[in-house]
């Protein structure tokens, strides 16, 4: 959602790198292309006008002017300005100490996406929280929204309210609570009707809904690629209802990221969530110091490894890592990690919360690199032997026109492919050689315990969060940190082509 935005606001501070002493003109023209960044992204002029005016006060003070690395301190003051805007420091979490049932009431415009968030958010409190969670569906207008709900529920395993034909909003509501609170539920998240637009019966509905059940939250769920009809329609129903927060849907799509920068300043309301993903698990807790990082391209690295460490399964991970800690890797382990790449949102998502790959971010979008090599890469592995997964050196000209012929793409393809494991496999052994020490460090960093090593992983994301979100230093390799994205080498100082593919994707010259 950000990559616009990001684009333009790395193209000034690259130029301002570039010079050893700033002036106060130098600053102002920056300053000036900030604002230009920020109204083509769609934020709301007296949220740019605030900012900026902001940014200049603390721009002209000699601090920056004699700064050893001034360019840098222009940079953290754009920075702060952003965390600032986007909420503050810390995120807000969503109150559940009320005595059970906890009711949160979703609301939102029919096509936000209020119904898929409903279940995302009952998965997230049910896997954080350790909370039991039932769903309701109180959407008696759109044709089969309860059974919608219902299929979430059962995909997530999370209860849902039986269905009873002939109900009024204001009655499922009174029924929700009472079962929620009869069978000992610690949260119940009521999911509304909406209508294609603001309207005084939907209104009226939603505040009747909130007056019956009492919510400890209501959320608006907002369409971040809607721009600012999403900040108007926040503050249309914050007018009528006590809203608490705000959850932004679609923010993996290529809306310009306004409604975003100017939803807590237009509303005053925290921003909680953000939806990143179709995948019922797609819901990120919106922290303010990590978002304003990937805007600056100081990618999410924290994000990142918490994705990681939520997909790994313990017992692989602690497989892998003694695998790793021997330089052994394998087709098959290969083919697990691309896997898991595509369980965190593929290629594009994690490019996404990586620093200093925008560039490798454009040349891969100009060439047209999507998942579909993903799909490609273990399409070609599973057209293999389990001996030839295992032993990729037996793979002659006839075996690899086999395994090409199997997987419906080209023998060149499937060298790639193997070229790719080389280089990923002598990685590994190379880390293997100071006696397991990176791997162990990987391995206590996700949470897998290897033999004679302490159980970790706190301290190590302590230290990145308080980077502020992630932005890594030239000691800092990626792929220590991270075993489902081996090979990724250093973003700080990439090689050739896009990190981590291993020569699969070249750059245009």
């Amino acid at each position: 959602m950000f990559d616009g935005l990001t684009q333009q606001i790395s193209g000034v501070f690259d130029r301002l790198s570039g010079r050893g002493v700033l002036s106060e003109k130098d600053v102002a023209e920056a300053l000036a292309e900030v604002r230009t960044a920020l109204l083509e992204a769609d934020v709301a002029l007296p949220v740019v006008k605030d900012f900026i005016a902001k940014a200049k006060i603390r721009a002209t003070g000699e601090d920056v002017i004699r700064s050893v690395r001034p360019a840098d301190q222009v940079v953290k003051i754009v920075y702060d300005g952003l965390v600032e805007t986007l909420g503050g420091e810390e995120p807000t979490p969503l109150n559940l100490a009320a005595n059970p049932p906890a009711v949160i009431l979703m609301a939102g415009l029919q096509g936000s996406g209020k119904t898929t968030t409903s279940a995302k958010l009952a998965l997230r409190i049910t896997k954080t929280e350790r909370k039991k969670v039932m769903l309701a569906s109180l959407d008696t207008r759109r044709p089969a929204a309860m059974e919608q709900l219902a299929l979430l529920g059962t995909q997530i395993g999370v209860d849902t309210l039986p269905i009873l034909a002939g109900q009024g909003a204001a009655d499922i509501a009174r029924r929700a609570v009472n079962a929620a609170r009869l069978g000992g539920y610690d949260v119940l998240i009521l999911d509304t009707a909406g209508r294609t637009t603001l309207d005084e019966a939907m209104m009226a509905e939603a505040a009747e809904i909130a007056r019956i059940a009492n919510p400890v939250e209501t959320l608006l769920v907002a369409d971040s690629l809607t721009g600012q009809d999403a900040v108007r329609t926040a503050a249309a129903f914050h007018e009528r209802l006590a809203l608490t927060g705000l959850i932004l849907t679609r923010a993996d799509g290529d809306g310009r990221g306004g409604a975003a920068l100017s939803m807590r300043a237009v509303t005053g309301l925290p921003i909680k969530f953000m939806g990143a993903g179709e995948q019922v698990d797609a819901l990120d807790v919106f922290d303010a110091r990590r978002v304003a990082g990937r805007i600056l391209g100081q990618g999410d690295i924290v994000a990142l490894v918490e994705r990681a460490a939520a997909e790994m399964d313990q017992v692989k991970a602690e497989k892998m890592a003694r695998k790793l800690a021997k330089g052994q890797f394998d087709l098959e382990d290969l083919s697990d990690q691309l896997r898991q790449m595509q369980r965190m949102g593929g290629m594009k998502g994690i490019m996404g919360m990586l620093p200093g790959v925008q560039k490798a971010k454009q040349q891969m979008a100009e060439s047209n690199m999507n998942d579909k090599v993903l799909t490609r890469q273990m399409a070609i592995i599973s057209s293999m032997t389990p001996l030839e997964r295992k032993k990729p050196d037996i793979l002659a000209a006839s075996r690899k026109r086999r395994i090409a012929a199997g997987a419906g793409v080209d023998v060149a393809e499937v060298n790639r492919l193997l070229k790719q494991h080389r280089q990923m496999a002598d990685a590994f052994k190379m880390m293997s050689r100071d006696g397991g020490k990176g791997m162990a460090r990987m391995a206590q960093m996700m949470g897998a315990q290897l033999p004679g090593m302490p159980s970790g992983g706190g301290a190590d994301l302590a230290r990145m969060k308080a980077m502020g979100g992630g932005k890594l230093g030239p000691t800092d390799p990626v792929s220590p940190l991270l075993p489902g994205l081996p090979g990724l080498g250093n973003p700080t100082n990439p090689p050739s082509g896009l990190p981590g593919l291993g020569g699969l994707f070249k750059p245009k010259s």
